[in-house]
């Protein structure tokens, strides 16, 4: 199995030294954000992405994941709460369409960069965008990005999240077999399955053949804090154990947004405790 690390561990740092670090840290991946400060598909150019590109293949270091799941660079000046937003199910439809734009700026980039899928979320349920409507809205909103990643050959991976619409792997799963698209599938954060009190091994195999990449960090018990690997609540043997029958040969990123004070040593204990339980 492959590991990797999230660059949303080093927003203090600039991307081309993310990426260096984690590399040296001994990752062979590295997830890229799709947001600021590193790539946020508004004001990410031709030229930054050339030079990533570039820097990816100098250190031989593939891309597990382009993670577009939130959009703190569409807000100048931000509300209190904009991780999801703007989002597909946005009551505003100037919001749904900014978001479709700048997924869909997302798909090519990750297409110059030589990633195999991105990463987005569903957004909340906000006032106006009651759950039968934004089922109807979800469905409408998914379809051009769908449409474009089939073109560009990247799959689409919906990310659960603790709050969100599309909360539980059993929506997940509903939802793709529903559209039927065989782009549309899971960025299946296993520390979320634990805080929703979801059987980790169960959803493994729920979501087999549709997991596109998958993200792990530690859990205190239930409690949707992210820390590295090791310092929690997680069964990492059970985990282990549910990837081998599914043939799981993507990549396991490492995402610890919650580490941004020292990211290298994050990055580096990460990554010893993990090849220790792969091993095991």
């Amino acid at each position: 199995m492959k590991l990797a690390f999230s660059t949303n561990a080093y927003t203090r740092y600039p991307l081309l030294d993310a990426v260096r670090d984690i590399r040296a840290a001994g990752f062979d991946g590295v997830e890229i954000l799709a947001d600021a400060p590193h790539a946020y598909p508004g004001s990410f150019n031709h030229r930054d992405i050339a030079d990533l590109a570039r820097e990816l293949e100098k250190l031989n270091l593939a891309v597990s994941n382009v993670n577009a799941n939130c959009t703190f660079g569409y807000w100048r000046h931000a509300p209190p709460e904009p991780y999801f937003e703007p989002s597909l199910i946005s009551p505003l439809e100037q919001y749904r369409k900014d978001r479709t734009r700048l997924i869909l700026r997302t798909l090519e980039m990750a297409k110059a960069i030589g990633a195999s899928n991105v990463s987005i979320t569903s957004g909340r349920l906000l006032g106006g965008m009651p759950p039968e409507a934004a089922a109807r809205q979800f469905a409408e909103s998914i379809k051009p990005i769908l449409e474009r990643a089939d073109a560009l050959g990247i799959d689409v991976g919906i990310e659960c999240e603790p709050g969100l619409f599309i909360e539980w792997a059993a929506e997940l799963r509903q939802w793709i077999d529903r559209l039927g698209h065989p782009r549309l599938g899971a960025n299946l954060d296993v520390g979320h399955s634990q805080v929703l009190g979801e059987d980790i091994p169960q959803t493994v195999a729920l979501l087999r053949g549709r997991i596109w990449n998958l993200h792990v960090e530690d859990i205190p018990g239930r409690k949707h804090y992210h820390l590295i690997p090791g310092e929690g609540t997680m069964d990492w043997a059970a985990l282990v154990a549910a990837l081998r029958p599914i043939n799981y040969g993507r990549f396991m990123t490492v995402e610890l947004y919650t580490h941004t004070a020292d990211p290298k040593t994050a990055a580096r204990r990460s990554y010893q405790f993990l090849r220790r339980a792969l091993s095991a």
